[in-house]
């Protein structure tokens, strides 16, 4: 089992933009749900059959939970399996959760990675967001979480937002460096269903920034980190001296992992699992023991797939002698990848074919084009 995921879906508040899975109406039932995540835990011991190597609260706001919260958590994975040396133990925080004391809880309960989420440097977009944070806020937090002790650090930004211009992005990037982040996720705003973003949009009170200001955004970013030692190792992920996530990387190289909670996906080579997004239904069908997940086996042209989509998004490409379990890459497939070589938007090595930095603005559409469908297994 290379990790175990567990999504805490409570928040004090709902920001503009986010589609995930949480509530901000929670503390009648914290308590009963937390416990029927520890019993899923309980209940999937078989699952763990190798070491675990990384643990991730995620979320939702997982910082919410007091100490002994995340202690009784953290007990119950211990219980059911061996954690391997050196695990990565990451906890996701909002800067205003970050006082002294919480700090050095988490240190004590073993957390070794914090991912703060900071989005942003500037007020006025934190307003918008409807962040619980100021920037004030943001840049104390990753100080005192460097004084309380922690070595390895994360930090959350997001660009293309409406309005944001060139400068203001850059200058956040800069602000973000000053704080000497370990790791830097930064991720493109996208307008999600059933989001307030999503209706500011439809009635005409939100332009959203056009394509060519947010690929510049990205490239003007890319070209930065690098300049500043940061190594793109993933589409939206930098690290510095080497310190990627393990715990999301394990997913892009399609590792098995098992996730803990209401919403939460598993994996296990062959097999996706998913848990019902209803607080409520969750804790009481895991407190029966009644079914809260729903799962499918994937068909071979499915796992190649997901393959090329994950792969695809980091360093290390797609591998061709990892595509050979999948029958090596077709005659179809390679016509795309010729094509995508002659247009600079993939770069082809010995051991893979890997994006290039223009190939990285369309991922997602290379990706598709290297997809099998309504093939024969």
């Amino acid at each position: 089992m290379a990790g175990i995921y567990l999504h805490i879906p409570f928040c004090k508040q709902r920001c503009s933009y986010c589609d995930f899975h949480f509530s901000t109406q929670y503390t009648t039932y914290k308590q009963a749900l937390i416990l029927a995540m520890c019993n899923e835990i309980q209940l999937r011991k078989t699952e763990v059959i190798e070491g675990i190597d990384t643990i991730y609260f995620g979320g939702g706001t997982p910082s919410l939970l007091n100490k002994e919260e995340l202690g009784l958590l953290l007990k119950s994975i211990h219980n059911i399996g061996t954690i391997n040396t050196q695990p990565e133990i990451t906890l996701e925080v909002n800067p205003e959760d970050c006082t002294k004391q919480k700090l050095s809880d988490w240190l004590e309960l073993g957390f070794n990675r914090l991912s703060i989420g900071l989005q942003s440097f500037m007020d006025d977009d934190l307003k918008w967001m409807n962040r619980s944070h100021d920037a004030k806020q943001a840049i104390k937090a990753v100080k005192d979480a460097r004084k309380a002790g922690f070595k390895t650090i994360s930090v959350d930004l997001i660009y293309g937002l409406p309005n944001l211009k060139q400068k203001d992005w850059l200058d956040n990037l800069k602000k973000a460096l000053a704080l000497s982040p370990d790791h830097i996720s930064a991720y493109c705003l996208t307008v999600e269903a059933k989001t307030s973003l999503s209706s500011w949009v439809k009635t005409g009170q939100v332009i959203p920034l056009e394509d060519e200001l947010q690929n510049q955004q990205f490239n003007d970013m890319v070209l930065f980190l690098a300049k500043n030692g940061f190594e793109q190792y993933e589409i939206s992920n930098f690290a510095k001296n080497g310190n990627y996530a393990k715990h999301n990387t394990a997913y892009w190289q399609g590792k098995k992992y098992m996730g803990i909670g209401p919403s939460a996906h598993s994996f296990d080579g062959e097999k996706r699992r998913w848990n019902i997004s209803n607080n409520i239904a969750y804790y009481k069908n895991v407190g029966l023991n009644e079914t809260w997940y729903k799962e499918e086996v994937l068909s071979i042209q499915e796992q190649w797939n997901e393959f090329v989509l994950t792969n695809l998004r980091t360093k290390w490409g797609i591998n061709k002698e990892k595509a050979l379990l999948f029958g090596g890459i077709n005659k179809n497939e390679l016509v795309f990848i010729t094509k995508h070589l002659k247009n600079d938007l993939l770069i082809e090595t010995d051991e893979a074919f890997i994006l290039s930095t223009k190939g990285k603005l369309y991922a997602d559409g290379i990706a598709s084009d290297l997809f099998r469908v309504n093939q024969l297994n």
